[in-house]
């Protein structure tokens, strides 16, 4: 076996065994998965008994001296006086979610009584960063302290009554709001579950009938907004400054955000576009399709869209991912809105619909148990600053019930034929229309997928021909400034295409917890990009998208080209430094990768590390952290070409690893590449080759550019020394053949020619 057969056997033997691994890996992770999800009970009741350990009985419900057993779905525990039930306790997490601003739960411990009133609460297990190194704790714990003594029927009549005012902590009012919502509504569930205060079980049953999901057809704006299917709320500032006076809110009242009282302070208005008509009327059929395609069984969605000079989005959402100015309510329940339940829009598309400053899509989540045949209100929470760090808060309510023409009557009973006629396979009817659905939104994108598939087919035969390509320098230059140019403009600028390192968090989840095609076919440029990188990876490694598919790295590349052109400097990283800088987006990338496992939506905000979501898919139009972390990158890429990419990319990162597999070496080397010729590595754009000459292929960006060198005849002193030896050859073989003309005496003395 000759040497390079042996190499690639051993390569083939090696990618077999990381596969088989990898294969092992996901299989345990399944299996892992599910006995978490069979054990969740258990867990809840070891988690309850924990906790209760490190508490008094008698400080969550006076007069107790022991707790009982934990017991019951949700668990509680009697506190007891002896063997008398004094109360219950329970953790607020085991009966109605708390997702804190750090992304992780709020774990309080709440006691009560028999009558439905609470006895106690402690803050039990937090992370919140606030709490931790901004505000001091014993705020927090006072704030709790605060619902003792409160019957679980105030919160009831506060809710019916629309007054649910709360005196917000400065600096911590996404804490404070999930800790208010965690209370109250984990307190009225758990009476519910008890059949304390007088209540029962909530019906989760609709009760005026269902959508009706074979509606068809659009209806203008004026028109939804005069049958109630968009609701509106719509406040100038003199209203708002009057009703903080009316709250005895003077200091607020003094500092209005316009001098002019008419003007508007929000004009907010919101609708179901989960129900068929709305959501055409208001989305245009291709964003409802999309939407259709992204919505579980369970989940609903809908849209809030406003113009005035307050913001219903909230400093939560700029700096954590939560929207801390609405929430939305029904019955017991209320929903809070993370980042990754939110998609910004552009633009209402109903006709004769005014422009909106900020049009958002929200996703409600099946674990709330929404009913969108049921009315519902949308809160908001004014705020304005009283002074540096204080502020004065006051709730409004816009009111929501779905008209009636959007129902049906709840089917009854069905009738014997007809149950008979389906008993063998009720569920072909999802299946079956799911891929007609798919087809509508992929042919809604033909021309999109048309025109990306035929750059794909571009690229992928450039790479084929890459030496016909590499010994034409100028035609590879100009192909490659044109095709980057392409890339920034039409996928990044127009269709918004960018991979991120979330997709891949998203599939690694995906594989552990319930892996749905669904979700990965939504979008036909997302799916087609991925398929091409993961086929790519296999010949080319992680160059083929990082160095010609990305819009971002297609970006720095253009704006260290223009300057160069301006003559700014450049700067080359000593190797030492250069090469200890390379592990660390593989560190990034490992870090958030593994905080994804344990919370998903954390990890997606660490992953604004990548400036992608700012420059490709907002254009800039995000917050002034985010605007300038790009900013920076950009500027120092002007210094330093591909900065981003070289030694922060976490995307990156994530490609190369995969990208070690690949089955063929397509770079061409001289012998003499490291030594004694520096040239190739002296020119790579990204310090990709090694002072020895071999290339990186974890860092190569596949530009092609070495290729350049070693076919050029006069810059690769390889290639110079071939040419000139070839020169040289040339010249002898002519000077043999060309003989000069001689002349010599003829027998009679006449010259004669040879």
């Amino acid at each position: 076996m000759t040497s390079g057969s042996f190499t690639v056997a051993r390569r083939r033997k090696s990618a077999a065994r990381t596969v088989r691994l990898g294969a092992g890996v996901v299989v345990s992770m399944l299996i892992l998965a599910l006995l978490v999800h069979v054990a969740d009970e258990a867990r809840a009741a070891v988690k309850l008994s924990s906790a209760l350990a490190t508490v008094e009985p008698a400080d969550l419900v006076p007069g107790a001296d022991r707790f009982g057993p934990v017991e019951g779905a949700p668990p509680r525990a009697q506190a007891l006086e002896g063997t008398t039930p004094r109360g219950y306790v329970f953790l607020n997490t085991d009966v109605a979610g708390a997702v804190g601003y750090s992304g992780k739960p709020i774990h309080l411990l709440v006691g009560l009584d028999t009558e439905g009133a609470i006895t106690g609460a402690v803050l039990h297990e937090h992370h919140e960063p606030i709490v931790l190194i901004g505000i001091p704790e014993r705020k927090i714990k006072s704030f709790i302290a605060g619902y003792v003594g409160r019957n679980v029927r105030e919160f009831l009549e506060e809710r019916d009554a629309g007054d649910q005012s709360l005196d917000i902590i400065a600096g911590a009012t996404v804490t404070i709001l999930v800790i208010d919502d965690a209370i109250r509504r984990s307190a009225l569930r758990m009476a519910r579950a008890l059949g304390l205060a007088g209540l029962g079980e909530a019906s989760s049953k609709p009760t005026r009938g269902e959508i009706d999901a074979a509606q068809e057809g659009v209806d203008d704006w004026m028109t939804l907004i005069g049958d109630g299917s968009v609701r509106r709320l719509n406040l100038s500032v003199g209203e708002v400054t009057a009703d903080f006076a009316a709250a005895g809110k003077e200091k607020a009242a003094a500092r209005p955000e316009s001098e002019e009282p008419e003007a508007r302070f929000i004009d907010l208005y919101a609708a179901e576009v989960s129900v068929p008509v709305i959501g055409r009327s208001l989305l245009g059929d291709a964003e409802y399709e999309n939407l259709r395609a992204r919505l579980e069984p369970g989940q609903h969605a809908l849209l809030i869209a406003a113009n005035g000079l307050y913001s219903f989005k909230g400093s939560g959402f700029v700096r954590g991912g939560i929207f801390d100015r609405i929430q939305l309510v029904q019955g017991d329940g209320s929903i809070r809105f993370r980042d990754r339940q939110y998609k910004h829009l552009g633009e209402v598309t109903a006709d004769l619909a005014q422009p909106f400053a900020e049009v958002g899509l929200f996703v409600v989540p099946a674990d709330a148990e929404f009913d969108p045949a049921a009315p519902w209100t949308l809160q908001l929470l004014v705020q304005r600053a009283i002074g540096a760090l204080d502020k004065d808060f006051l709730l409004y309510e816009l009111s929501y019930t779905l008209p009636a023409r959007y129902l049906k009557p709840l089917p009854g009973p069905a009738p014997a034929a007809d149950a008979a006629s389906t008993s063998g396979d009720p569920s072909l009817a999802e299946p079956e229309a799911a891929p007609e659905l798919w087809r509508r939104i992929w042919e809604d994108r033909l021309v999109d997928v048309a025109v990306l598939g035929a750059a794909m087919i571009a690229l992928t035969l450039i790479f084929f021909f890459q030496d016909w390509f590499a010994r034409r320098p100028k035609l590879a230059t100009g192909v490659r400034v044109g095709f980057l140019l392409f890339i920034v403009a039409w996928l990044g600028g127009f269709a918004q295409a960018q991979l991120s390192v979330v997709n891949i968090l998203t599939f690694g989840n995906a594989l552990i917890s319930e892996f749905r095609w669904s979700y990965f076919l939504m979008d036909p440029l997302i799916f087609l990009l991925w398929c091409g990188t993961a086929l790519a990876l296999i010949f080319w490694g992680r160059g083929v998208f990082c160095g010609w598919l990305c819009p971002f790295g297609a970006l720095q590349e253009l704006l260290n080209k223009a300057a160069r052109l301006a003559r700014v400097p450049q700067l080359t990283l000593p190797w030492g430094l250069h090469e200890r800088m390379w592990p660390v987006k593989y560190v990034i990338f490992i870090g958030i990768f593994g905080v994804s496992f344990h919370d998903l939506a954390f990890a997606e905000r660490l992953a604004e590390v990548e400036p992608f979501k700012t420059t490709v898919i907002l254009h800039f139009a995000h917050d002034w952290p985010f605007v300038a972390w790009a900013g920076v990158l950009l500027a120092i890429g002007l210094f330093i070409e591909r900065f981003f990419c070289r030694y922060i990319c976490p995307l990156g990162a994530a490609l190369a690893i995969p990208g070690k597999i690949r089955i063929m070496e397509w770079l061409r080397r001289h012998k003499e590449c490291g030594a004694p010729c520096h040239r190739c590595a002296q020119e790579c754009m990204v310090q990709a080759i090694h002072p020895d000459g071999h290339i990186n292929p974890n860092e190569c960006l596949y530009c092609l550019h070495c290729q350049q060198v070693y076919h050029d005849e006069h810059r690769c002193p390889p290639m110079i020394q071939r040419r000139l030896k070839r020169e040289r050859r040339r010249a002898r073989a002519s000077a043999k053949i060309t003989i000069p003309p001689t002349t010599s005496a003829g027998p009679t003395g006449t010259a004669t020619s040879p």
